[in-house]
């Protein structure tokens, strides 16, 4: 099909565009330099790439889990089959197919499930073909794998590597994370590790090992998107001493590809202060510091907002300690020789001040990172909270007087905790593009994604709103309500939304990698796994991996040792 877009306020910083007069040409689902057919007028109009959700918890056993144990959360959010639209449910924790249209109608067309074991991969993409519309992918859980602990302890990198290549595969997976490394592997004894330094029981390695053999194994194969971590101590009072000195680890690591070496996941969950609940205090400005100074890293925000919200991660100890904490029902699940997993209701206050501190937090991690390429715009839904708020994220982010109304609602000692309220910085609509749409894109290293130049995908988002005439910084009660329902999603070169209304439902793809090793690497590598599934795993090898039926539409992306790596898109400073 072929379509023009006519005469929007095009925001483009992978491509150097930034709020310029332009049309764009769609054929064949692809950007291309003109083209007839459909004419869709956009002028004056904001508009922008696809959105990109870098981290998100969409499908899989802790996501479907999180459903089970929220019948409450099930019945908010209902709206009927209408259309070609099924029914959908739930808030927090929404169905497979509210997950699809709710990213449509943000503007939003792709979107990656942030954590999967291996063992239980097959079930994630079983969720992930069920949700409508949006392009996706799964990261895989290597954090707490035995075979990678023993690689790791017998210092065998290019074996290491050969097995994460195998599991990439054996999943369909697209990236290497790592989730409180040998935490949940000491959970499987009632321990958890307090430090990186910490020996892991049965292995004789550290958190610190697992995390640079992984790194050094993610560059040996070059794949696209770096190792993806959550820390070590996350959500802990103090635990931003854990964040810097593991991205010390990290800092003399040579990349691969043209990116970043260590991607953190949620980091307002790691930038805190104090030594207990009582003196919790924001480092983000310690953290932002780090970052400032170094070039190896990027994070998400993990911004909290205020109401209900499902915690659920690959970090069981965790999740232990949020219902020790709240008191509340409690899942988990410890995944073979693999990894451990939680899930733990909460309800964030706003006069609670642990909670309004982590609401400043990640809003201060945004507005004092100075480059808006390291930071992505993120609530590690549904962990701070749905991602049907990233609206609410974004207007706080460009509205100083936002902010300031948000704060005046919050515990009266929120100013003595954070620097939120002196802070003076107000994002632009460019930035907004860049953490949004070019950045995740980059940083996951999808080349098709994040912008709109010559052979990009045709995803494209308008909006009723025109920025040269709205100020963001005044007006944001109008862009809340213009982000919150695209004018048009355009997926692909096909409307799938219009005005909030879902018009076309079609089948996203789901990228993996796949990658190569030496064949020498991976004839070491595989005695010891027919080993360990012979003598430890609950499943025969031979059902282990996901077969490609369960992908009934795929993008594979090839990595290793003997595939040049694609360049990534530029910074803002290089197109500037």
């Amino acid at each position: 099909m072929k379509m023009i877009i006519k005469g929007g306020i095009v925001y483009d910083p992978a491509n150097g565009i930034f709020g310029e007069e332009m049309d764009l040409c769609i054929d064949q689902g692809r950007v291309i330099e003109q083209a007839g057919g459909e004419v869709i007028d956009a002028r004056g109009l904001l508009v922008m790439p696809g959105g990109v959700d870098a981290h998100s918890h969409i499908a899989g056993k802790k996501v479907n889990t999180g459903r089970i144990m929220r019948p409450d959360d099930s019945r908010l959010g209902t709206e009927p089959r209408s259309g070609v639209c099924r029914p959908s449910t739930g808030y927090t924790v929404p169905n497979c197919y509210a997950m699809g249209y709710r990213y449509a109608r943000l503007g939003y067309t792709t979107a990656f499930e942030a954590a999967t074991p291996i063992l239980e991969a097959r079930h994630t993409h079983e969720e992930l073909a069920e949700i409508p519309i949006i392009d996706k992918g799964a990261l895989t859980l290597f954090g707490n794998n035995w075979q990678v602990m023993e690689c790791v302890r017998d210092k065998d990198i290019p074996k290491l590597a050969a097995y994460v290549a195998w599991g990439l595969r054996s999943a369909r997976g697209y990236g290497v994370k790592i989730v409180n490394p040998g935490g949940g592997e000491a959970w499987g004894f009632g321990a958890n590790v307090k430090s990186h330094r910490d020996n892991v029981p049965g292995f004789d390695v550290t958190p610190a090992e697992i995390i640079r053999g992984l790194a050094e194994a993610n560059e040996m194969l070059r794949l696209p998107h770096s190792i993806h971590i959550h820390f070590n101590n996350l959500g802990k009072p103090g635990n931003y001493t854990t964040a810097l000195e593991t991205l010390e680890l990290l800092k003399d690591i040579k990349p691969g590809r043209m990116r970043q070496v260590v991607h953190v996941a949620h980091m307002q969950f790691s930038a805190y202060g104090g030594t207990s609940w009582r003196d919790f205090e924001s480092k983000a400005p310690a953290i932002a510091d780090y970052f400032n100074t170094h070039s190896h890293a990027t994070m998400d925000m993990g911004q909290l907002l205020f109401g209900s919200a499902t915690t659920m991660t690959a970090d069981a100890p965790l999740e232990y300690g949020n219902a020790r904490l709240t008191h509340n029902k409690w899942s988990n699940h410890d995944i073979e020789l693999e990894e451990s997993s939680g899930v733990v209701p909460m309800i964030y206050f706003r006069k609670m001040l642990v909670n309004a501190v982590q609401w400043a937090i990640g809003l201060e991690l945004a507005l004092l990172v100075r480059d808006p390429w390291k930071t992505l715009m993120t609530t590690d839904h549904p962990n701070g909270s749905p991602f049907v708020n990233y609206p609410e994220v974004i207007t706080l982010l460009m509205s100083r007087a936002k902010r300031e109304a948000e704060m005046a609602t919050l515990h009266e000692q929120l100013p003595n905790r954070t620097t939120l309220p002196v802070i003076e910085r107000e994002m632009d609509w460019t930035e907004i593009a860049i953490m949004t749409r070019a950045a995740p894109a980059r940083i996951l290293g999808l080349t098709d994604k994040g912008h709109l130049g010559v052979g990009a995908d045709g995803d494209v988002s308008i909006y009723s709103i025109r920025p040269e005439d709205v100020d963001a910084a005044r007006d944001h009660a109008l862009v809340k309500k213009a982000l919150s329902s695209a004018l048009y999603t355009i997926k692909g070169g096909v409307v799938v939304a219009k005005e909030g209304r879902i018009l076309a439902a079609p089948e996203g793809r789901t990228y993996w990698v796949d990658a190569t090793v030496p064949d020498a690497d991976h004839d070491r590598l595989m005695p010891e796994i027919e080993d360990k599934f012979a003598k430890y795993y609950s499943v025969q090898l031979s059902n282990y991996a996901v077969q490609d039926a369960y992908l009934p539409s795929s993008r594979v992306i090839r990595a290793g040792l003997s595939v040049e790596p694609a360049k990534s898109a530029r910074t803002l400073a290089e197109v500037a």
